[in-house]
Protein backbone atom coordinates (compact mmCIF):
# COMPACT_ATOMS: atom_id res chain seq x y z
CA UNK A 1 0.00 0.00 0.00
CA UNK A 2 1.59 3.23 -1.10
CA UNK A 3 1.91 5.89 2.01
CA UNK A 4 2.13 8.75 -0.89
CA UNK A 5 -1.61 9.81 -1.38
CA UNK A 6 -3.50 10.74 -4.25
CA UNK A 7 -3.14 14.55 -3.65
CA UNK A 8 0.76 14.83 -5.33
CA UNK A 9 4.06 14.60 -4.30
CA UNK A 10 4.63 18.26 -2.96
CA UNK A 11 1.65 18.28 -0.86
CA UNK A 12 2.01 14.93 0.44
CA UNK A 13 5.79 15.84 1.60
CA UNK A 14 4.29 19.11 3.06
CA UNK A 15 2.07 17.21 4.98
CA UNK A 16 4.55 15.01 6.16
CA UNK A 17 7.09 18.08 7.60
CA UNK A 18 4.09 19.39 9.54
CA UNK A 19 3.51 16.24 10.99
CA UNK A 20 6.87 15.01 11.94
CA UNK A 21 7.96 19.08 12.81
CA UNK A 22 8.83 19.63 16.43
CA UNK A 23 5.83 22.08 18.24
CA UNK A 24 5.66 25.64 17.99
CA UNK A 25 6.46 26.94 21.86
CA UNK A 26 6.00 31.04 19.69
CA UNK A 27 2.73 31.05 22.30
CA UNK A 28 4.23 29.61 25.25
CA UNK A 29 6.84 32.31 25.20
CA UNK A 30 4.61 35.11 24.12
CA UNK A 31 2.92 33.92 27.54
CA UNK A 32 6.09 33.73 29.30
CA UNK A 33 7.10 37.53 27.95
CA UNK A 34 3.56 38.67 29.24
CA UNK A 35 4.02 37.01 32.78
CA UNK A 36 7.53 38.62 33.27
CA UNK A 37 6.32 42.06 31.53
CA UNK A 38 3.11 41.59 34.41
CA UNK A 39 5.46 40.91 37.25
CA UNK A 40 7.62 43.44 36.20
CA UNK A 41 4.95 46.30 37.01
CA UNK A 42 3.93 44.68 39.64
CA UNK A 43 7.77 44.57 41.05
CA UNK A 44 7.92 48.38 39.80
CA UNK A 45 4.41 49.18 41.58
CA UNK A 46 5.78 48.11 44.74
CA UNK A 47 9.29 49.95 44.62
CA UNK A 48 7.16 52.92 43.91
CA UNK A 49 4.91 52.30 46.98
CA UNK A 50 8.53 51.22 48.89
CA UNK A 51 10.08 54.42 47.03
CA UNK A 52 6.73 56.73 48.69
CA UNK A 53 6.62 55.29 51.83
CA UNK A 54 10.20 56.12 52.80
CA UNK A 55 9.28 59.81 51.85
CA UNK A 56 6.26 60.18 53.59
CA UNK A 57 8.31 58.47 56.82
CA UNK A 58 9.90 61.64 58.52
CA UNK A 59 6.57 63.94 58.21
CA UNK A 60 4.55 60.99 59.11
CA UNK A 61 7.00 60.17 62.52
CA UNK A 62 6.62 63.85 63.64
CA UNK A 63 3.21 63.87 63.31
CA UNK A 64 2.59 60.50 65.13
CA UNK A 65 5.46 61.72 67.81
CA UNK A 66 4.46 65.44 68.18
CA UNK A 67 0.54 65.33 67.49
CA UNK A 68 -0.70 61.81 67.53
CA UNK A 69 0.98 60.62 71.01
CA UNK A 70 0.11 64.34 72.97
CA UNK A 71 -3.60 64.34 71.68
CA UNK A 72 -3.82 60.07 73.52
CA UNK A 73 -1.88 61.01 76.21
CA UNK A 74 -4.57 64.11 77.04
CA UNK A 75 -7.22 62.35 76.56
CA UNK A 76 -6.01 59.41 79.10
CA UNK A 77 -5.25 62.46 81.33
CA UNK A 78 -9.23 63.46 81.20
CA UNK A 79 -10.02 60.26 82.47
CA UNK A 80 -7.83 60.14 85.10
CA UNK A 81 -6.74 61.36 88.19
CA UNK A 82 -3.19 62.31 87.25
CA UNK A 83 -1.87 65.11 89.73
CA UNK A 84 1.13 66.14 87.25
CA UNK A 85 3.55 64.18 89.20
CA UNK A 86 5.15 61.22 87.61
CA UNK A 87 4.18 59.56 84.30
CA UNK A 88 0.33 59.89 83.57
CA UNK A 89 0.51 55.88 82.70
CA UNK A 90 0.87 55.54 86.24
CA UNK A 91 -2.44 57.69 87.34
CA UNK A 92 -5.79 55.92 88.24
CA UNK A 93 -9.06 55.47 85.87
CA UNK A 94 -11.59 57.81 87.02
CA UNK A 95 -13.86 57.26 84.07
CA UNK A 96 -16.08 60.66 83.29
CA UNK A 97 -15.62 62.24 86.25
CA UNK A 98 -14.13 65.34 85.07
CA UNK A 99 -16.51 65.70 82.37
CA UNK A 100 -19.47 65.56 84.91
CA UNK A 101 -18.11 68.09 87.20
CA UNK A 102 -17.96 70.52 84.38
CA UNK A 103 -20.94 69.85 82.61
CA UNK A 104 -23.91 67.71 85.38
CA UNK A 105 -22.43 68.59 88.67
CA UNK A 106 -23.55 71.93 89.75
CA UNK A 107 -20.78 74.71 91.50
CA UNK A 108 -17.51 76.44 90.31
CA UNK A 109 -16.17 74.28 87.65
CA UNK A 110 -19.62 74.27 85.79
CA UNK A 111 -20.09 78.32 86.30
CA UNK A 112 -16.79 78.72 84.86
CA UNK A 113 -17.07 76.28 81.71
CA UNK A 114 -20.03 78.20 81.25
CA UNK A 115 -19.34 81.77 81.52
CA UNK A 116 -16.01 80.87 79.55
CA UNK A 117 -18.42 79.45 76.84
CA UNK A 118 -20.72 82.49 76.55
CA UNK A 119 -17.70 85.29 76.34
CA UNK A 120 -16.23 82.69 73.32
CA UNK A 121 -19.58 82.77 71.88
CA UNK A 122 -19.97 86.26 71.76
CA UNK A 123 -16.16 86.57 71.01
CA UNK A 124 -17.09 84.10 67.65
CA UNK A 125 -19.98 85.74 67.00
CA UNK A 126 -18.23 89.22 66.67
CA UNK A 127 -14.76 88.09 65.26
CA UNK A 128 -15.72 86.05 62.57
CA UNK A 129 -18.52 88.27 60.81
CA UNK A 130 -16.20 91.75 60.99
CA UNK A 131 -12.87 89.89 59.90
CA UNK A 132 -14.87 88.66 57.14
CA UNK A 133 -16.22 91.23 55.84
CA UNK A 134 -13.43 93.64 56.56
CA UNK A 135 -10.95 91.24 54.37
CA UNK A 136 -13.46 91.15 51.63
CA UNK A 137 -13.83 94.40 51.32
CA UNK A 138 -10.11 95.72 51.47
CA UNK A 139 -9.86 92.22 48.91
CA UNK A 140 -12.08 94.07 46.28
CA UNK A 141 -10.56 97.94 47.09
CA UNK A 142 -7.19 96.09 46.22
CA UNK A 143 -8.69 94.15 42.75
CA UNK A 144 -9.46 97.44 41.08
CA UNK A 145 -7.44 98.45 38.47
CA UNK A 146 -7.07 102.20 38.31
CA UNK A 147 -5.45 101.64 42.26
CA UNK A 148 -2.25 103.29 42.53
CA UNK A 149 0.51 101.63 45.14
CA UNK A 150 -0.99 98.38 45.36
CA UNK A 151 1.86 96.91 46.69
CA UNK A 152 2.15 99.39 49.49
CA UNK A 153 -1.35 98.71 50.87
CA UNK A 154 -1.02 94.96 50.73
CA UNK A 155 2.00 94.98 52.77
CA UNK A 156 0.34 97.69 55.16
CA UNK A 157 -2.61 95.74 55.56
CA UNK A 158 -1.25 92.41 55.76
CA UNK A 159 1.19 93.72 58.33
CA UNK A 160 -0.53 93.73 62.04
CA UNK A 161 -0.60 89.59 60.67
CA UNK A 162 2.80 88.89 61.23
CA UNK A 163 3.70 90.93 63.97
CA UNK A 164 4.04 89.30 67.59
CA UNK A 165 1.03 88.89 68.90
CA UNK A 166 2.40 90.00 72.48
CA UNK A 167 4.17 93.09 70.93
CA UNK A 168 0.48 94.31 69.35
CA UNK A 169 -1.47 93.32 72.77
CA UNK A 170 0.94 95.84 74.64
CA UNK A 171 -0.15 98.65 72.17
CA UNK A 172 -3.54 97.77 72.22
CA UNK A 173 -3.18 97.78 76.25
CA UNK A 174 -2.13 101.33 75.63
CA UNK A 175 -4.33 102.64 73.54
CA UNK A 176 -7.38 100.93 75.46
CA UNK A 177 -6.16 102.72 78.64
CA UNK A 178 -8.45 104.56 80.63
CA UNK A 179 -6.23 108.10 79.71
CA UNK A 180 -5.02 106.55 76.32
CA UNK A 181 -6.09 107.30 72.64
CA UNK A 182 -9.22 105.60 72.11
CA UNK A 183 -10.65 107.66 74.97
CA UNK A 184 -9.01 110.72 73.85
CA UNK A 185 -10.45 110.47 70.40
CA UNK A 186 -14.36 109.69 72.34
CA UNK A 187 -13.84 112.93 74.19
CA UNK A 188 -13.82 114.91 71.11
CA UNK A 189 -17.43 113.91 70.26
CA UNK A 190 -18.39 114.64 74.17
CA UNK A 191 -18.15 110.81 75.10
CA UNK A 192 -16.76 109.83 78.71
CA UNK A 193 -15.41 106.72 77.40
CA UNK A 194 -14.92 103.95 79.99
CA UNK A 195 -11.52 101.82 81.98
CA UNK A 196 -11.80 99.14 79.11
CA UNK A 197 -9.90 96.52 81.04
CA UNK A 198 -11.50 97.05 84.05
CA UNK A 199 -14.75 97.29 83.15
CA UNK A 200 -17.02 93.80 83.69
CA UNK A 201 -20.23 95.00 82.57
CA UNK A 202 -21.43 93.01 79.14
CA UNK A 203 -22.55 95.80 76.44
CA UNK A 204 -26.03 93.41 76.21
CA UNK A 205 -27.02 94.68 79.97
CA UNK A 206 -25.60 98.07 79.09
CA UNK A 207 -28.18 98.61 75.74
CA UNK A 208 -31.02 96.83 77.73
CA UNK A 209 -30.29 98.90 80.43
CA UNK A 210 -30.78 102.15 78.16
CA UNK A 211 -34.72 100.76 77.79
CA UNK A 212 -35.47 100.31 81.41
CA UNK A 213 -34.08 97.05 81.92
CA UNK A 214 -32.37 97.11 85.43
CA UNK A 215 -29.51 94.48 85.59
CA UNK A 216 -30.12 94.84 89.80
CA UNK A 217 -33.44 93.59 88.98
CA UNK A 218 -34.03 91.28 85.85
CA UNK A 219 -36.91 89.60 84.85
CA UNK A 220 -37.53 86.63 86.62
CA UNK A 221 -38.18 85.10 83.42
CA UNK A 222 -34.45 84.99 82.52
CA UNK A 223 -33.56 85.19 86.07
CA UNK A 224 -34.62 82.05 87.60
CA UNK A 225 -33.85 79.79 84.68
CA UNK A 226 -30.24 78.26 84.34
CA UNK A 227 -27.90 76.81 81.82
CA UNK A 228 -24.97 74.93 83.19
CA UNK A 229 -24.93 77.16 86.48
CA UNK A 230 -25.90 80.97 84.54
CA UNK A 231 -29.15 81.98 84.23
CA UNK A 232 -30.59 83.30 81.13
CA UNK A 233 -29.83 86.87 81.87
CA UNK A 234 -26.25 86.09 82.40
CA UNK A 235 -25.95 84.61 78.97
CA UNK A 236 -27.21 87.47 77.81
CA UNK A 237 -25.01 89.98 78.63
CA UNK A 238 -23.28 90.22 75.86
CA UNK A 239 -19.59 90.68 75.33
CA UNK A 240 -17.98 92.73 78.32
CA UNK A 241 -16.39 96.17 77.39
CA UNK A 242 -13.09 94.61 77.97
CA UNK A 243 -14.06 91.90 75.64
CA UNK A 244 -14.61 94.42 73.10
CA UNK A 245 -11.19 96.05 73.29
CA UNK A 246 -9.78 92.34 72.48
CA UNK A 247 -12.52 91.90 69.99
CA UNK A 248 -11.02 94.73 67.88
CA UNK A 249 -7.76 93.43 68.44
CA UNK A 250 -8.37 90.12 66.88
CA UNK A 251 -10.31 91.38 63.79
CA UNK A 252 -7.28 94.26 63.21
CA UNK A 253 -4.58 91.68 63.35
CA UNK A 254 -6.64 88.95 61.24
CA UNK A 255 -8.12 90.80 58.56
CA UNK A 256 -5.02 90.95 56.71
CA UNK A 257 -4.04 87.52 55.99
CA UNK A 258 -8.14 86.87 54.96
CA UNK A 259 -7.43 89.58 52.87
CA UNK A 260 -4.33 87.96 51.04
CA UNK A 261 -6.86 84.72 49.90
CA UNK A 262 -9.95 86.94 49.08
CA UNK A 263 -7.21 88.84 46.84
CA UNK A 264 -6.06 85.69 45.33
CA UNK A 265 -9.22 84.33 44.46
CA UNK A 266 -10.56 87.68 43.35
CA UNK A 267 -7.64 87.41 40.89
CA UNK A 268 -8.68 84.14 39.19
CA UNK A 269 -11.96 85.12 38.38
CA UNK A 270 -12.14 85.33 34.52
CA UNK A 271 -12.21 88.94 33.21
CA UNK A 272 -14.26 88.03 30.37
CA UNK A 273 -17.35 87.23 33.16
CA UNK A 274 -17.23 90.67 34.49
CA UNK A 275 -16.91 91.91 31.46
CA UNK A 276 -19.78 90.01 30.03
CA UNK A 277 -22.33 91.64 33.16
CA UNK A 278 -20.89 94.80 32.28
CA UNK A 279 -22.30 94.54 28.96
CA UNK A 280 -25.37 93.56 29.98
CA UNK A 281 -26.22 96.51 32.04
CA UNK A 282 -25.45 95.10 35.43
CA UNK A 283 -24.51 97.90 38.05
CA UNK A 284 -21.20 97.34 40.74
CA UNK A 285 -23.56 95.33 43.23
CA UNK A 286 -25.26 92.99 41.05
CA UNK A 287 -22.05 91.89 39.27
CA UNK A 288 -20.24 91.58 42.95
CA UNK A 289 -23.88 89.94 43.90
CA UNK A 290 -24.15 87.34 41.07
CA UNK A 291 -20.41 87.33 39.64
CA UNK A 292 -18.00 87.82 42.51
CA UNK A 293 -19.99 85.99 45.34
CA UNK A 294 -20.67 82.79 44.13
CA UNK A 295 -17.14 82.37 42.40
CA UNK A 296 -15.68 83.50 45.97
CA UNK A 297 -17.35 80.90 47.51
CA UNK A 298 -14.83 78.07 48.15
CA UNK A 299 -12.65 80.61 49.39
CA UNK A 300 -15.29 81.99 51.75
CA UNK A 301 -16.19 78.70 53.13
CA UNK A 302 -11.92 78.72 53.88
CA UNK A 303 -11.71 82.26 55.44
CA UNK A 304 -15.32 81.14 57.97
CA UNK A 305 -13.78 77.91 59.03
CA UNK A 306 -10.18 79.36 59.86
CA UNK A 307 -12.14 82.08 61.61
CA UNK A 308 -13.74 79.51 63.60
CA UNK A 309 -11.25 77.31 64.90
CA UNK A 310 -9.29 80.17 65.17
CA UNK A 311 -11.40 82.11 67.60
CA UNK A 312 -12.43 79.30 69.76
CA UNK A 313 -9.08 78.53 70.45
CA UNK A 314 -8.12 82.50 71.67
CA UNK A 315 -5.80 82.20 73.97
CA UNK A 316 -2.48 84.36 73.63
CA UNK A 317 -4.26 88.07 73.49
CA UNK A 318 -6.06 86.74 76.75
CA UNK A 319 -3.44 85.88 78.37
CA UNK A 320 -1.25 88.93 78.14
CA UNK A 321 -4.11 91.61 78.18
CA UNK A 322 -6.70 90.23 80.89
CA UNK A 323 -5.88 87.08 82.22
CA UNK A 324 -9.43 86.22 82.23
CA UNK A 325 -10.51 89.19 84.27
CA UNK A 326 -11.99 91.56 85.36
CA UNK A 327 -15.00 89.21 86.93
CA UNK A 328 -13.77 86.77 85.03
CA UNK A 329 -15.68 88.68 81.84
CA UNK A 330 -12.88 87.79 78.82
CA UNK A 331 -12.52 84.09 80.39
CA UNK A 332 -12.03 81.29 77.62
CA UNK A 333 -12.24 77.99 77.37
CA UNK A 334 -8.35 77.99 75.98
CA UNK A 335 -7.13 80.33 78.78
CA UNK A 336 -9.35 78.47 81.39
CA UNK A 337 -8.09 74.70 80.42
CA UNK A 338 -4.21 76.07 80.93
CA UNK A 339 -5.78 77.75 84.25
CA UNK A 340 -6.82 74.71 85.64
CA UNK A 341 -4.39 72.63 84.51
CA UNK A 342 -0.97 74.39 85.19
CA UNK A 343 -2.67 77.03 88.04
CA UNK A 344 -4.88 75.21 89.94
CA UNK A 345 -3.35 71.85 89.74
CA UNK A 346 -6.62 70.07 88.32
CA UNK A 347 -4.97 68.15 85.03
CA UNK A 348 -7.80 65.82 84.59
CA UNK A 349 -10.27 68.65 84.64
CA UNK A 350 -7.96 70.69 82.31
CA UNK A 351 -7.41 68.33 79.97
CA UNK A 352 -11.44 67.60 79.79
CA UNK A 353 -12.17 70.98 79.02
CA UNK A 354 -9.39 70.70 76.06
CA UNK A 355 -11.71 68.32 74.84
CA UNK A 356 -15.14 69.73 75.48
CA UNK A 357 -13.66 72.92 73.51
CA UNK A 358 -12.39 70.46 70.31
CA UNK A 359 -15.90 68.69 70.11
CA UNK A 360 -17.37 72.21 69.72
CA UNK A 361 -15.53 73.17 67.21
CA UNK A 362 -16.09 70.31 65.36
CA UNK A 363 -19.69 70.40 65.57
CA UNK A 364 -19.71 74.67 64.64
CA UNK A 365 -17.50 72.85 61.72
CA UNK A 366 -20.20 70.75 60.71
CA UNK A 367 -22.78 72.83 60.54
CA UNK A 368 -21.27 75.49 58.64
CA UNK A 369 -20.31 73.08 55.87
CA UNK A 370 -23.74 72.17 56.19
CA UNK A 371 -24.84 75.58 56.11
CA UNK A 372 -22.78 76.29 53.36
CA UNK A 373 -22.86 73.01 50.86
CA UNK A 374 -23.38 73.31 47.71
CA UNK A 375 -26.92 73.03 46.89
CA UNK A 376 -26.71 72.97 43.05
CA UNK A 377 -24.81 70.01 42.88
CA UNK A 378 -27.01 68.24 45.83
CA UNK A 379 -30.35 69.31 43.53
CA UNK A 380 -28.48 67.65 40.42
CA UNK A 381 -27.76 64.57 42.89
CA UNK A 382 -31.15 63.97 43.74
CA UNK A 383 -32.45 64.28 40.56
CA UNK A 384 -30.29 61.95 39.26
CA UNK A 385 -31.40 59.36 42.40
CA UNK A 386 -34.89 60.14 41.27
CA UNK A 387 -34.24 58.94 37.50
CA UNK A 388 -32.13 56.04 38.34
CA UNK A 389 -34.94 54.88 40.96
CA UNK A 390 -37.48 55.01 37.96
Amino acid sequence: MSVIGSGGVEENLAEIERATAPPDDSGRAEKNIAGRSGRGRRGSRNRDGLAGVLFIAPALIVVVIFVLLPVISALWVSVSDWSGKGSPLNANYAGLDNYQNLLTKPGLAQRDLATSLRNNMYYVLLVVPLQTILALLLATTLNRRRLRGKGFFRSAFYFPSVTSSVAISIVFLFLFNASGVVNAVLAWFGINGPNWFADPRGVGHIILGLFGVDSAAPPAWLADHDLLGLSWWQWLSGPSVAMCAIIALAVWTTSGTFMLMFLAALQDIPEDVEEAAMVDGTTSWQRFRAVTLPALKPTLFLVLTLGLIGTWQVFDSIYIMSQGGPAKSTLTPAFLSYQTSFQNGKWGQGAAIAFILFAIIVIFSLVQRFVMRDRTKLARRRRIATWEGK
